[in-house]
């Protein structure tokens, strides 16, 4: 799988291939055109309660992580992670967020879940 994280205020690469917005909020600041986004996934967002408990502190990392995987792994998000995945078999993705901390966000997140996401039997 060929999947590449990205803060949206970076500006696109050519290699980015397909470009998917996976916050629940619109990155301030920032218009849908300077983006290029090929799609916003807000089926695959952090909670709101998730992401406020989490407020991006670096000490609460590793629980943030296993409570969003929980939450991707829900039956209602299954169809729309298995669509990334599935993408991601047959091209490039780019997963795009707006947290300011590189290492620590939902994207990182993701991006470790469909690389071990299963092929479809």
């Amino acid at each position: 799988m060929a999947i590449q994280v990205r803060r949206a205020y970076d500006p696109p690469e050519p290699d980015d291939g397909y470009r998917v917005l996976i916050d629940g909020i619109w990155p301030r600041g920032i218009t849908k055109q300077a983006t290029h986004l090929d799609a916003w996934a807000r089926d695959l967002a952090v909670s709101p309660t998730l992401r406020r408990w989490f407020g991006h502190d670096p000490a609460k990392w590793d629980e943030f992580r296993r409570r969003y995987r929980a939450e991707l792994l829900v039956p209602e998000r299954r169809a729309a992670l298995e669509g990334l995945a599935q993408r991601a078999r047959h091209g490039t993705v780019t997963i795009v967020y707006g947290a300011r901390d590189e290492q620590h966000n939902n994207a990182v997140v993701l991006a470790e879940v469909l690389q071990k996401y299963p092929a479809p039997a």
